[in-house]
This record gives structure tokens, C-alpha cells and sequence, in this order.
């Protein structure tokens, strides 16, 4: 969502390791007289897609990704990892998209168990299919099963959950075409809103067949992994926030995209999430990757400096903040603080984004415009909007670092 043409060519000698291994890993750890059970989080129940892989493709998906443990306004209930096998070859051979190099990589299953390790969860997860869908009413029902199980584990939370759940979405819409595709009337009643993150914002008012004249970019990285899928989903009836990741304005209003300056705060976080952090930066590769969370090692700030990316660049950090229903308020002229959205004074300016109730028009390229309107009972979307993007991300710039120093895993 993200994906920019810009990132760092590195040579990958780490392979994602089999999944056999995480169970041959647990099955052979000693038992005590004493257990300690795993933990139930508070906060509503949400899925999460998302196109996470080992070696990273993105380092900030591994990231990200912690806000899903250690947000308490949320529960995560599943976890689906949203793979293009284009990208799982040494060298990708995508017909649209960048021909990435540092490959070969596979589903990021290896980040996951860390994390259900580290939190004490058991977050079930499950892989996407691994190609696109051949039209927009596609169900896929003809793929392998191992590739079946993101679709059915969707559907199997959505059916067993007593009230409606919240969708993050961080790569290609696949999934959840799919699952609407197959279970269009469960989709609608247990969906209480899909937070997708895809999609290149253009001018507000501008129309589809305008775009084509002013040779615009036809669609961002997300939506060119699965058209058919975004094209689904823009004409459901399902309740869709949409956060654009590309704008015409570079980082701009309707778009998502914002740059973390400096990683060095790391060094100050929970020890297992230093280790964790460290573990995908630097593309290790150890068949003890549960117990890599436990070692001594940790990195110091001049690791992080030579080691770690120089530019983070940051694409869904707003949407996790909405889901969880947290918003930045501004305290003073350089300070910022997270506050619950209904904790909010009248006096405090909030500089997060909202969702703003519009009318999406999309083409069957991908190419989507948008209309805001006031009534939010006439329509089933929403688009992102932050009022001033450079002041958003100076807050995201101290408010990110002080939220993961807070994370606390817990022995």
C-alpha cells in the first residue's frame, strides 16, 4: 500500500521457514505442574488482512502489526495473510508492479507466531489465495485448499461472532471479495465497517473519464495486486471506510501516507519487542525464532542507525487509530497525546483524519472518484481526510514513539 518504488534493493539470503517448524517448535517445549493462560484483550472484535511476508516486503507491515496486540480498543479474532505469489519468487515477475529483487519471501507466519508468542495470544491466522481473481464475481472455489483457508477463516469469525466486527485491510482486497462474493448476506450483517487501505486519491469532483486525459496514475500498488477484488468491493453495499495510500498531492488530505523520522526510540520499548523489531530488520534468519524473543541480544541505538531503514515510510497508522477509536489531539503548540475519541475536551484540536461520508464512482481499471456528502444514511462509504497532512505527521512523529514504549507484552 506502500510499496514505493523506492526501497532499498537488499540481498535476501534468509527463506521464510516452513510452517512445520513453529508446530514441531511447540510441541516440543517442556511442560510445568503450572500454567499461565492465554490472554483475552478487551475491545471489539476485528480481522485483519494483511500483506504481511517474511523476509519483509515492507518493513512497516511487520510493525504495524504490533498495534494489533497492544491496542486495547481492539480484539483481534484473526489474523489473514494477504500473498501475491509473484512476490514469493526470488525475483517478482508481477505484470504491473515492481520487479522486486529481494526476494524470495512467503507468508509472514514466522512474525505472527513471534507476536502470539511475545503477547501470550493464540490469534488464529490463515494465507489468502495466491493469484487473482479471474473476474469480479469470481468465487475461487476451484484453488487449493491450503489457499482456501483466509476465505473460510473470514467467514468462520464473521458467523461465530455475537456482534458485528471490524475489518482492517493492508494489501489487496482478495479475501474480502471473495468472502462477499460467496457470503454476501453474512458480510452484510456482521460487517460493522471495513477499514481498507488502498487506492489513489484524486481531486474531489474530477471524473473518471478526465483522469484518463490527464494520464494520471491509474491505480496504486494495492489495488493493481487483485483489480477485480477493489472493483467488487467498490460496488457492494458493504460498509467500506476507504483510506486512500497514493494522492495526486504527494502526501496529501485524502491520503494516508506520512514518514517516521527516527527509529532510535526502539532502544526504549518492551525487551521481546526490541528482539522482534530486530528479528525482521535485519532479515535473520535462525530456526529458533520463538526463542530468538528471549535472548540477551538486544540492539543499540548504533544498530538502529546502520541497520535500519533510513526513511520509514508509514501508510496505515490512522486507520488502526480509527478502528481502535483513538484520535491525536494537539496539547499546547509542540506537544501531542492519543486520547480516546470520547475523552476529548472541547478545547483540544484534534489532528487525526476523519471519515467523511461520499459517493464512490470506480472503473473497472481501478481508477476510483470520490463525493463527499453530508447525509451519511445515503451511502455505505466513507473517505479518509486529514486537514493539514504536515502538522499530522508531527504528531504521528511523537505520538507513535510514546505508544510503543508503552506496549507491555507481559512475562
Amino acid at each position: 500500500m506502500k510499496k514505493t518504488q523506492k526501497m532499498i534493493s537488499r540481498k535476501i539470503i534468509a527463506r521464510a521457514l516452513p510452517v512445520i517448524m513453529t508446530l514441531l517448535y511447540s510441541c516440543s517445549e517442556g511442560k510445568s505442574n503450572e500454567t499461565t493462560e492465554l490472554v483475552n484483550t478487551p475491545g471489539e472484535p476485528t480481522i485483519v488482512i494483511t500483506d504481511l511476508y517474511f523476509p519483509p516486503q515492507d518493513d512497516d507491515d511487520n510493525f504495524d502489526m504490533i498495534m494489533g496486540y497492544g491496542l486495547p480498543g481492539i480484539d483481534v479474532k484473526a489474523i489473514i495473510l494477504d500473498i501475491t505469489d509473484a512476490f514469493r519468487k526470488p525475483v517478482a515477475d508481477h505484470p504491473e508492479l515492481w520487479n522486486d529483487p529481494t526476494g524470495p519471501r512467503d507468508a509472514g507466519v514466522i512474525p505472527i507466531m513471534q507476536l502470539n508468542y511475545i503477547f501470550n495470544r493464540d490469534i488464529p491466522f490463515a494465507v489468502s489465495p495466491f493469484h487473482t481473481m479471474r473476474s469480479i464475481t469470481d468465487k475461487m472455489l476451484d484453488i487449493p485448499g491450503f489457499q482456501q483457508q483466509g476465505v473460510e477463516l473470514l467467514i468462520k469469525t464473521l458467523r461465530e461472532s455475537e456482534e458485528p466486527v471490524q475489518i482492517l485491510s493492508f494489501g489487496s482486497s482478495r479475501v474480502l471479495a471473495l468472502a462477499y462474493n460467496r457470503e454476501p448476506e453474512l458480510m452484510k450483517e456482521k460487517t460493522k465497517m471495513i477499514h481498507l487501505n488502498m487506492g489513489f486519491a484524486h481531486p474531489e469532483g474530477i471524473q473518471l473519464g478526465e483522469i484518463k486525459v490527464k494520464k494520471s496514475i491509474v491505480a496504486e500498488w494495492n489495488v493493481k495486486l487483485d483489480v477485480h477484488s477493489f472493483v467488487r468491493l467498490m460496488q457492494s453495499d458493504l460498509p467500506i471506510a476507504l483510506y486512500p495510500c497514493g494522492s495526486y498531492e504527494g502526501m496529501g488530505k485524502n491520503n494516508t501516507y506520512w514518514e517516521l523520522h527516527r527509529l532510535t526510540f526502539i532502544a526504549e520499548m518492551d525487551e521481546k519487542l526490541q528482539r522482534y523489531m530486530d528479528y525482521f530488520f535485519r532479515r535473520k534468519n535462525q530456526y529458533d525464532f520463538l526463542r530468538a524473543m528471549d535472548m540477551n541480544e538486544l540492539p543499540d541505538t548504533s544498530i538502529i542507525r546502520t541497520q535500519y531503514p533510513d526513511e520509514f515510510h508509514m501508510w496505515t497508522t490512522d486507520s488502526w487509530l480509527q478502528a481502535a477509536n483513538l484520535v491525536m489531539v494537539r496539547e499546547g503548540d509542540q506537544s501531542f497525546a492519543l486520547k480516546q475519541r470520547n475523552e476529548v475536551n472541547d478545547n483540544e484540536a484534534i489532528v487525526s483524519g476523519h471519515l467523511l461520508p461520499c459517493t464512490i464512482e470506480v472503473g473497472n481499471d481501478g481508477k476510483f472518484v470520490f463525493s463527499k456528502i453530508s447525509d451519511h444514511s445515503s451511502t455505505n462509504f466513507y473517505i479518509y481526510e486529514r486537514s493539514d497532512p504536515a502538522l499530522n505527521e508531527k504528531a504521528f512523529n511523537q505520538v507513535i514513539p510514546a505508544l510503543y514504549k508503552g506496549f507491555e507484552p507481559g512475562n
